[in-house]
């Protein structure tokens, strides 16, 4: 993997790690246009490892709610007073919100990382999870805010969390939509899918590290720099978006996309793996 490769997918991860349309479903497009062997073992790790570049973004972009989570946790640990605060109950929906999600990526790794990776899967979860994300947005109420989430919410979200594991379907499309379901706002929705990635996302690239072999490290940090430049911009950009406008904007792009890449596979001109 040279550096020009890297650049490309580091841009592809930071754009799409936090839009509701599959950063890994993205990549395996991407990998595979580049020529790259998208089911082998190096180019999977390298996928997780530049995923840190984003998890850096989130965490910058939110250190002040994210501090404030850790101490009152920590306080609320040793003050029994101190436990019916928002960051107390905040700090425990992070930490079981995203037990779910580190079982089932462990026991299903091998098929995450390997049969999971083929553009039929890619293309068809792109459709699929589409139709997903316009039912929330139609029978999500949308009339709690962060102050009215619940351990139900975190568990439940967490839950979905774990379907995003199929490329195509989105991690964030998953959560958020997850958080409609229950009724949330959008926006609690969507900051409540960035805290619980923080703790997934970073879990998955520390443990990918060890397979990261025969990709070159300069190239690797580089496409974790430019995808936590990107990501940090578009972490921004989508709370804005998402407070005016549905996440179902995204499902013609979605849809489109997913189309053109199963048209592609059926045809012979990519293959699937």
């Amino acid at each position: 993997m040279n550096y020009l490769e890297s650049v490309v997918l580091g841009v592809v991860e930071g754009l799409t790690e936090f839009l509701p349309v599959s950063s890994t479903g993205h990549l395996t497009i991407a990998e595979k246009i580049l020529g790259l062997q998208i089911d082998d073992d190096s180019v999977t790790a390298y996928t997780a490892v530049i995923q840190m570049g984003p998890i850096v973004a989130v965490i910058l972009y939110f250190l002040r709610d994210i501090v404030a989570i850790v101490r009152g946790w920590c306080v609320g640990l040793l003050k029994a007073e101190e436990r019916g605060t928002q960051e107390y109950r905040m700090g425990w929906y992070a930490i079981v919100g995203t037990i779910p999600i580190g079982i089932v990526g462990l026991l299903a790794k091998d098929l995450v990382s390997g049969p999971l990776r083929s553009l039929w899967w890619v293309g068809g979860a792109l459709i699929g999870w589409s139709f997903v994300m316009v039912w929330a947005e139609r029978v999500g109420r949308q009339d709690r805010g962060e102050r009215q989430l619940s351990m139900k919410d975190a568990i439940f979200v967490g839950l979905m969390q774990c379907i995003a594991l199929i490329p195509g379907v989105s991690r964030s499309g998953a959560t958020i939509s997850a958080g409609l379901f229950r009724g949330l706002d959008r926006v609690t929705a969507t900051r409540l899918s960035f805290f619980l990635s923080i703790p997934a996302l970073l879990a998955a690239g520390l443990y990918e590290l060890k397979d990261v072999q025969g990709i070159p490290v300069g190239p690797t940090l580089v496409g974790a720099v430019v995808a936590f430049v990107v990501a940090y911009a578009t972490v921004a950009w989508l709370l804005r978006f998402v407070s005016h406008h549905p996440i179902t904007w995204f499902v013609p792009y979605r849809v489109a996309l997913g189309v053109i890449v199963l048209t592609l596979v059926a045809t012979g001109v990519v293959s699937a793996t």
